[in-house]
Order: structure tokens, then C-alpha cells, then sequence
């Protein structure tokens, strides 16, 4: 799974902070790793530098292979925790998308079941 990192010019994009987000998105998205090709990650400072509060903005685009992207925004004070959120948010999308792929309504078919004829 490949990472990517951009910021805009309001957000100063550390070695820390790169190397925090490589390490939650690689903990956090372990399981999909054969699922997704590349996490496309953007910062920016919706205020322009003007703090407000809740005004630093993390979008994760995850590029799953053969499908469609999932996108998960999260807005917070700072770019760690406005990605934290974020790849959380992101984590949920996943679950609910690759169970809903792998596990059919119903559950397992009982048509592959052995009959005991003495039940009859």
C-alpha cells in the first residue's frame, strides 16, 4: 500500500508528522493492504493560517484495487488529530464496505449440508 502526503502551503508537512501518519494509516489499514493500492492523504488549513478552531482539514482518498475510491474527511485543531479522526473515519468505511463484499445477506447457503434422513 502506497502512502502519499501533500499539503497545502498553510500546513507544514514534518518528517514527524509524515512518519505519524504512515505509522496510524499502515496499524489502522493492516487488513486491507492486499484490498488497497494507494492512500492518497491531504492537509490543508481551511482558515489560511487565521486560527478558528476547528479549521485544519485531513481528506484520506483510499484507492482500492479494481473499484472505486473511498473518501473520509475529518476537521480538527491540529493535522494530527484532524488525521487521527480521519483515518479512523476511513477505517469504519472500509469494514462496512469489504464485510458487505465478503459476507452475502443470509450468511452461508445450508444447501451444502448433509441430510440425516432418520430427521424425515
Amino acid at each position: 500500500m502506497q502512502i502519499l502526503v501533500n499539503t497545502d502551503t498553510n500546513v507544514d508537512a514534518t518528517e514527524e508528522l509524515v512518519r505519524r501518519i504512515d505509522a496510524e494509516l499502515d496499524s489502522e489499514l493492516s487488513r486491507f493492504s492486499d484490498q488497497i493500492t494507494r492512500v492518497e492523504v491531504h492537509i490543508d488549513d481551511e482558515a489560511a493560517g487565521r486560527s478558528d478552531g476547528n479549521d485544519i482539514r485531513c481528506v484520506l482518498e483510499a484507492r482500492p484495487a479494481g473499484q472505486p475510491p473511498v473518501v473520509a474527511i475529518h476537521q480538527a485543531g491540529t493535522a494530527e488529530e484532524a488525521c487521527s479522526g480521519a483515518v479512523q473515519k476511513l477505517k469504519k468505511l472500509l469494514e462496512s464496505k469489504y464485510g458487505k463484499l465478503e459476507h452475502h445477506k443470509g450468511g452461508e447457503s445450508i444447501r451444502h449440508l448433509e441430510v440425516d434422513e432418520g430427521l424425515i
